[in-house]
């Protein structure tokens, strides 16, 4: 089966991103929130992000118009039926991805792949939640932020996934100009799960007194030649979300490297989630010069 049409699950950041590839790809997009004042927030961000592409000369303003004419957004799960390939980008819970899987399992073609976004839950608990035959057409399809300028696709297979099917997503990856990894379904992937514990590790380094929060930053961007620092990219990636995947890769591996510090606990407490909250390792009240924490 060709892969001509896309239902996206979710228009946040991810589901847009995921979105604004596909049609940049030259796939139909239907893109799914739960009410239409999401939605059109989400494609907002989407024609933000071409008029910058177009801007720049990376797209012509004619491919700006025939990207933007291949999407489609509704509040309607019955708009995706027809789609061959359903990609979801909901959010991180487990029950609220199943149940609407279920639901999407009755109302979808046997023929349709499903795939989920999730960067660090369970693939195969989400397919049992769909027929038999689903399952064998069920991946995961990680994508990195920004979804239009990150490169990288994690293509996770379970140990029902169908050969075929694994294959054609990696092509799919391929088709979206992404290059693509191959990973089996254990939690954090291959990312996440080397990049999660040095991370933690970092604010373990900060709690022990090893350094400052910018000495951190500078002896890994300076050292390793990093393009950030770790206490800089948790602040990016999500004070927050960092913690909820280092709660699900310690509940499986049970290995202290994944259990989240208690600094990391107070700071998701107090509200310090990063860039998103204006405030986490660093103040961002001025966006362009943030100032270290006193933490």
């Amino acid at each position: 089966m060709e892969i001509r049409k896309v239902g996206v699950l979710g228009c946040g950041l991810m589901g847009s991103g995921i979105a604004q590839v596909c049609a940049t790809a030259g796939l139909d997009v239907m893109v799914r929130e739960v009410t239409e004042e999401l939605c059109a927030r989400g494609f907002a961000g989407i024609d933000k992000s071409l008029a910058k592409f177009a801007e720049k000369g990376t797209i012509t303003s004619e491919q700006q118009r025939e990207i933007r004419g291949r999407l489609r957004g509704t509040t309607n799960l019955e708009d995706l039926a027809d789609c061959d390939l359903i990609i979801e980008a909901i959010i991180e819970n487990l029950e609220t991805k199943r149940e609407t899987y279920k639901e999407l399992d009755a109302r979808c073609k046997p023929e349709t792949i499903f795939a989920s976004n999730t960067s660090s839950l369970s693939i195969t608990e989400m397919l049992t939640a769909t027929s038999p035959d689903r399952q064998k057409r069920f991946i995961g399809l990680h994508f990195f932020n920004p979804v239009p300028l990150m490169k990288l696709v994690e293509v996770v297979r379970t140990i029902l996934t169908d050969e075929s099917v694994y294959e054609q997503a990696v092509e799919f990856g391929r088709q979206l100009g992404k290059v693509p990894v191959r990973a089996d379904d254990r939690s954090g992937f291959i990312v996440n799960r080397l990049l999660v514990p040095y991370l933690l590790d970092a604010i373990r380094a900060l709690e022990e007194g090893v350094g400052s929060i910018v000495d951190i930053d500078n002896a890994m961007k300076l050292g390793c030649g990093y393009p950030m620092g770790p206490l800089t990219l948790l602040d990016f990636v999500g004070l927050d979300t960092t913690y909820y995947i280092a709660e699900i890769m310690f509940t499986e591996f049970r290995e202290r490297r994944f259990a989240p510090p208690p600094l990391l606990k107070r700071m998701v407490s107090a509200g310090l989630y990063g860039r998103k909250s204006g405030r986490g390792f660093y103040d961002y009240s001025d966006a362009k010069n943030p100032t270290p924490m006193n933490l």
